[in-house]
């Protein structure tokens, strides 16, 4: 199982910590990392529907350290001192800046009735899923082959994936991989071929919700809260684990 996790990550991700990157925020929300987010309404997951869109191939090159070391490494805003000079990094520098904005993150409680952990690394990651799913669980990630501009892209195909329940973690940036993961419920989730005005293609995961934590999107789209399920595709660091029970069904 710890296989199929480190394959559905990049393959390019052996950087340790890598500066240009980290002016990305932290954000509990699906997507928010390494894709130009376009929220959408359910109904427009469909054939032929067109939106532009920016895939990237990963937030950050952070790699996991093993579970002993990352188990002796605070994780907490009361020992930020000496976090910072573990991987000497400038209390004032915009590194400091993103370590202190991800530990505040992982300090935040989740949304109501949402259990949510920061996982540090690998092992505590696949613990947290299988002790909400059980074992015979598989892992789903966006598939981006190669990174390109903020381009058109249209919908291929559109496959639900069934399953009343999963986990979703999102990779945060930090001097070492850290990821949040949390459960979801009664969320809609598909599997979305795509391909682009250039040719590149894309099979990408979407995820749909009802609830207010994606308030903006909401009056962007001007629809009321609770209303229909507003969408947005996971970044492709992002992995959704399932239960191998369920299933995927074409639209």
């Amino acid at each position: 199982m710890l296989k199929a996790v480190q394959d559905s990550l990049s393959s390019d991700d052996t950087r340790f910590f890598n500066p240009p990157n980290l002016g990305l925020s932290n954000e509990k929300l699906e997507g928010m990392e390494n894709v130009d987010t376009t929220f959408f309404i359910e109904t427009d997951l469909r054939p032929g529907k067109k939106m532009k869109l920016h895939f990237t191939n990963t937030a950050n090159g952070a790699t996991f350290l093993p579970r002993q070391v990352a188990k002796s490494i605070p994780l907490s805003s009361d020992k930020l001192p000496d976090i910072l000079n573990r991987f000497s990094v400038k209390e004032n520098s915009v590194e400091a800046k993103v370590i202190k904005s991800t530990i505040k993150m992982c300090e935040t409680p989740g949304t109501a009735g949402e259990d949510g952990v920061c996982a540090t690394s690998l092992e505590s990651l696949v613990d947290f899923s299988v002790s909400k799913l059980g074992k015979n669980v598989q892992v789903l990630s966006t598939q981006v082959l190669k990174e390109t501009k903020k381009q058109e892209y249209r919908i291929t195909g559109v496959h639900r994936i069934n399953a009343n329940k999963g986990v979703v973690c999102h990779k945060q940036n930090y001097a070492y991989a850290v990821f949040y993961c949390h459960e979801i419920h009664d969320a809609g989730t598909y599997m979305v071929p795509l391909v682009s005005s250039d040719g590149t293609k894309v099979n990408a995961i979407a995820a749909c919700h009802t609830d207010a934590s994606v308030a903006n999107a909401f009056k962007v789209l001007k629809v009321k809260p609770g209303t229909v399920p507003i969408c947005h595709f996971l970044a492709s660091d992002t992995l959704l684990w399932v239960p191998n029970s369920m299933y995927k069904e074409r639209l």
